[in-house]
């Protein structure tokens, strides 16, 4: 059974100013889509570098998501109610809005969400980094769950906008970066998320109904590559491994690649320029 599509959203004016800059610039677009806790901006130095590789680059950010970190915090109620519906929905729009079919790269959630517009088939290629489970991936490693405990521990999180603690971030998303770093990493990428997504993923292989699904033969999906962190707590090579299973039942190319010695944190830590040149590898394969 499909999974339900949410409600639709407008682009926001951010949104649609790089839709139209990309669509005039004739560049093969690519679309990045940012996880839990953190915003579109975490994406920032992985634009310059993929607009300076010549692609036209896209940071959308997510229903009701403020524009800066400052206002994030100021105004936690705006994250409430999102659905993975919803956003997947705002997303193929954004997609729909451009003139060539783009790329899509994802992480943590947003690799979840990048493998769910893959599976509609409307994305060129895919590159999914430490991507959440869809319906089907098992198991849930130990510290997957410790991860999402303070979470999913309380059922009243289910509606409600729940943030990390510094010493939760630091478990989950830092782990393997320095003190100083990962403070600074809290400081300036950290924001609230609703828990109820984390609920939809986290019962997923308990719904069978659930919107957290992929559609994995889809002969459309094009080309994915699976990127996991050696050290990544939150969401580990297990979880990786067993999605990129699932993923390669797919005719199109499938491939999987595990980075040494990095965290969670890979995409937005000092150590990104490694990961960009890895997705632009799998990329540039495909243009």
């Amino acid at each position: 059974m499909p999974a339900a599509r949410g409600r639709e959203t407008a682009l926001t004016a951010r949104e649609a100013g790089q839709v139209e800059a990309a669509n005039a610039s004739a560049r093969p677009p690519v679309v990045f889509i940012h996880g839990l806790w953190v915003l579109a901006s975490c994406w920032d130095r992985w634009v310059t570098a993929f607009e300076e590789a010549g692609y036209a680059a896209l940071t959308p950010g997510w229903p009701g998501d403020p524009e800066t970190v400052t206002a994030a915090r100021e105004h936690p109620e705006a994250f409430a109610r999102q659905r993975v519906a919803h956003l997947v929905d705002h997303l193929a729009a954004i997609v729909g809005h451009l003139t060539m079919k783009p790329a899509v790269v994802g992480h943590s959630f947003g690799g979840l969400l990048a493998e769910i517009l893959a599976g509609r088939g409307i994305t060129r290629a895919s590159v999914v980094i430490s991507p959440a489970p869809f319906r089907g991936v098992l198991p849930v490693p130990i510290s997957t769950v410790r991860s999402v405990l303070p979470v999913v521990r309380n059922p009243a999180n289910r509606r409600r906008v729940v943030s990390l603690s510094y010493a939760q971030f630091r478990y989950s998303v830092a782990n393997a970066t320095s003190e100083e770093e990962a403070r600074a990493l809290y400081e300036t990428h950290g924001v609230p998320a609703y828990g109820g997504l984390l609920f939809q993923a986290a019962l997923a292989n308990l719904n069978p109904r659930s919107e957290v699904r992929v559609d994995t033969g889809n002969p459309g999906r094009g080309p994915l590559l699976v990127v996991s962190a050696e050290q990544d707590r939150f969401l580990p090579w297990s979880i990786a491994r067993s999605s990129y299973r699932r993923l390669r039942r797919n005719s199109g190319v499938t491939e999987i690649v595990e980075i040494a010695g990095r965290g969670h944190s890979l995409i937005f830590d000092d150590g990104w320029r490694e990961v960009v040149a890895v997705a632009l590898e799998f990329l540039r394969r495909f243009d």
